[in-house]
């Protein structure tokens, strides 16, 4: 990527929200899943809405809503959506020594909008690409346009995403996009162990009750790839 194709701001910005669009062919039929299902397990359309701002968190929205309709105890749904979200704390160890010499206002921004498909679409830009001043502008715009997107996706699976056939098996692509979104990622031998881990636990389980299968597919994940991370640091000469 040329530096002075980056050199600005708006240049900055517009290679992020180009980097994100292709991505939104999978988060549109997400959040017409999402809202669909959130006014099927009794919350408001409002409520639904408001959440694509306040937790802005695609799959925890998903499973929130899922055991929300399902009268799970507080305590589990919190603990669930926690555990959901802590991959975010991931991507911003990732991001964060590209990023720390930015003011406050800036990292608080980016970090709202630090999701999966805004990470996939900027990390390379951050690693890889050139050190421009403006670089984190990029993220900017790939979050930007992810938050817009699924704003935009939830509200009209609000509106009208019970109109939407049932063959049309839109579900499905919340696994897609979150397979393309991993597989290219897994560069090292421990990360593709604590997937594999992850995927064969959260089969295993799928039998436990509200839905603690996956925290127990996670905590594994994370413990497994942390160890086999541990034993190949150690082998190295």
């Amino acid at each position: 990527m040329d530096t002075a194709e980056l050199a600005s701001p708006v240049q900055e910005f517009r290679g992020g929200v180009m980097a994100e669009l292709p991505l939104l062919l999978g988060v549109v039929p997400f959040g017409l899943i999402y809202g669909v299902l959130g006014l099927s397990a009794g919350l408001p359309g409002w409520a639904v809405v408001a959440m694509c701002s306040v937790l802005f968190a695609g799959s925890s929205q998903i499973v929130f809503a899922q055991l929300w309709g399902a009268q799970t105890p507080a305590m589990v749904i919190g603990a669930t959506v926690g555990v959901v979200n802590l991959r975010h704390a991931l991507y911003s160890a990732s991001v964060a020594p590209y990023l720390r010499s930015l003011p406050l206002r800036w990292k608080l921004l980016l970090s709202y909008l630090l999701t999966d498909e805004a990470y996939a679409a900027s990390i390379g830009r951050l690693m890889d690409g050139p050190p421009t001043p403006h670089r984190h502008w990029f993220l900017f715009g790939a979050g930007f346009t992810l938050w817009a997107g699924w704003q935009l996706s939830a509200l009209a699976g609000v509106l009208v995403g019970a109109a939407i056939p049932a063959s049309w098996s839109l579900d499905f692509s919340i696994a897609l996009t979150f397979i393309a979104l991993v597989v290219p990622a897994l560069r090292r031998r421990s990360e593709l162990i604590a997937a594999l881990t992850a995927g064969t636990v959260a089969l295993l389980l799928q039998g436990l009750p509200h839905k603690l299968w996956i925290i127990a597919a996670a905590l594994c994940g994370i413990a497994v790839g942390a160890l086999s991370r541990a034993i190949d640091r150690k082998e190295k000469p």
